[in-house]
């Protein structure tokens, strides 16, 4: 076999020179002056005990020959060494040994350096630099020198797979802290309107520590003229054995609140003419209409009606919403038994059931030795009872009020007082509704410290009391030996429009009644006094009278209070 390969006839040669790290051969071309040398057979040695081939992997400087092949005949023979490959181009060629011994040594003549070609492969590349302009002396480059990758890969498609999946999955990440900040921003806003609705209704409650308990439902007096209240006045004309008692009737619809104010009939008002008067004088004399314009001078507030409710006409009104239930507090007994020892119509206790009849002797009753102010409470007990059982829609509550067959005053109308008592009667119900007594003094004005918890906190004014210089004040000191005259001069005095004055009781008894004046300008006023009391003129003389009082009064054995 050849060990040099013909590219043609006549043509250049090429010898086998080594193998690559592909194991590729490497030819190169022969020179001239060894073509012309014989070759030089070299036999085939199968344990490579001879020189092997010339290629030197380690780089040690000893080369090996290479097999030769030739296309006529296989040569086992021993062939010439041939110069070696140096793949790090040292310069050094040896024989290789496969046992790592040297084969050949020292320095090769240096063959002028030639490309290697490996006919079978394509030539060296040719030179696809851009050529140079002459003008700019720049390389000028083509379009068709470039290639561009236009087709993703399978990588390039994971790539953008990948990037996706992260974009997708940071965007989920942000739009739930989005979301989580979202519920934090409304959980702070709920909480806040909670608290700040609790502190508002604490404060209007007057539930907020540091708040005065006076303002209990109004708060502070700012709150107290923010309120809206809806008030009428009732009057309570006992048909049989005359007199009247008197009560407001309030709804407070800021605070849904409902109240019944007590008003004693010996609360100091002012008539038209300027002259000092009662409430219970003021009811008789002025009628409902004077009345109610005394009452919102004195109480500072605005009545909106009267409702005039007669006694025939409470028992109608219990007897329509079916008997009413109340702790009763003292046993009434039957107005029209004939006998002393008949058993009470009205009995002592918790929980009584009451008819039409049983409610008006309870809300008229008035022991002996009571004050009015006993007689008054138990009608404010009725009242409230009645609207515990009251239906709380209008229109049935109109109903029932046509049914009365009442003449209202104007401008109270039959829709209004049922539409009003509906409301109450709602309150009452869930038990957002109180009695109050407005608390007068024994002269039967008014003073800031005792009505501040009615007028101001439930009525939502101030209390204007007459002046005590505007009515004759009259001091009585009790010789009759029995303890209600005094009680009973005091209402009808104040009835009157005197102011009463108590001068207490005395260590005995008189037979006749004593009535004195120290000014002669008072003459008149004793004479007055008298009469009211229902004494003979011949009683008044001129003497010495209590400290501050314009008249004094002994009452005696002939004063006899059913004649007054």
């Amino acid at each position: 076999m050849n060990d040099r390969y013909d590219a043609g006839y006549g043509g250049d040669q090429y010898e086998l020179v080594g193998y690559d790290e592909y194991n590729q051969p490497v030819y190169r071309q022969v020179p001239a002056q060894q073509t012309q040398q014989p070759p030089q057979q070299q036999p085939y040695d199968p344990y490579g005990q001879q020189q092997g081939y010339a290629y030197d992997p380690y780089g040690t400087g000893t080369q090996q020959q290479p097999p030769s092949y030739d296309t006529g005949a296989y040569d086992t023979g021993r062939q010439a060494p041939q110069s070696g490959y140096d793949p790090y181009a040292t310069g050094t060629t040896t024989a290789y040994d496969p046992y790592g011994q040297t084969a050949s040594s020292g320095q090769q003549p240096r063959v002028a350096e030639q490309t290697a070609y490996i006919p079978q492969q394509s030539g060296p590349a040719e030179d696809t630099e851009a050529p140079k302009t002459p003008e700019t002396g720049e390389r000028d480059y083509r379009t068709e020198q470039f290639a561009f990758v236009e087709e993703p890969t399978d990588d390039s498609e994971d790539v953008i797979d990948w990037l996706n999946f992260t974009e997708n999955r940071t965007e989920r990440r942000e739009e739930a802290k989005r979301r989580a900040r979202g519920r934090m921003v409304a959980l702070v806003v709920v909480l806040a309107l909670v608290a700040a609705g609790g502190v508002g209704y604490l404060w209007s409650a007057g539930k907020l520590p540091g708040v005065s308990s006076s303002g209990s439902k109004a708060g502070t007096t700012t709150a107290v003229g923010a309120q809206n209240r809806d008030v009428i006045v009732v009057h309570l004309h006992n048909t049989s054995k005359g007199g009247t008692s008197s009560v407001l009737l309030v709804d407070n619809t800021t605070l849904k609140q409902g109240t019944t104010v007590l008003l004693p009939n010996s609360l100091a008002l002012t008539d038209d003419d300027g002259n000092t008067t009662t409430l219970a004088k003021s009811v008789g004399d002025d009628g409902t209409s004077g009345t109610v314009d005394q009452l919102n001078t004195v109480l500072g507030t605005d009545i909106e009606g009267t409702w005039r409710l007669d006694t025939p006409y409470l028992q109608n009104l219990v007897d329509l919403v079916g008997n009413i239930d109340l702790d009763t507090n003292a046993d009434v007994p039957d107005p029209d038994a004939t006998k002393k020892s008949a058993a009470p119509l009205v009995h002592k206790g918790k929980d009584q059931t009451l008819s039409g009849k049983m409610a008006v002797a309870y809300a008229t009753y008035r022991a002996p030795g009571e004050a009015q102010n006993a007689q008054l409470e138990r009608f404010g007990q009725v009242m409230q009872a009645v609207l515990r059982q009251l239906t709380s829609d209008p229109t049935a509550a109109t109903t029932t009020v046509q049914t009365l067959a009442q003449i209202l005053d104007p401008p109270l109308t039959d829709k209004d007082l049922g539409t009003f008592l509906a409301k109450l009667a709602d309150l009452a119900k869930s038990g957002d509704y109180k009695t109050a007594l407005l608390p007068v003094q024994n002269d039967g004005t008014l003073t800031a410290q005792a009505s501040a918890s009615v007028v101001k906190d439930i009525l939502g004014g101030t209390a204007k009391s007459p002046d005590e210089s505007s009515a004759v004040r009259v001091a009585v000191q009790n010789a009759t030996g029995v303890k209600d005259d005094t009680e009973k001069a005091r209402v009808v005095l104040l009835n009157g429009g005197f102011t009463f004055l108590e001068a207490g009781t005395a260590s005995g008894t008189s037979a006749t009644t004593k009535i004195t004046y120290s000014d002669a300008a008072d003459k008149e006023n004793a004479t007055e006094v008298a009469k009211t009391l229902g004494l003979p003129t011949s009683t008044v003389t001129k003497g010495t009278v209590s400290a501050n009082a314009d008249v004094s009064v002994v009452l005696g054995e002939d004063y006899k209070p059913s004649s007054s």
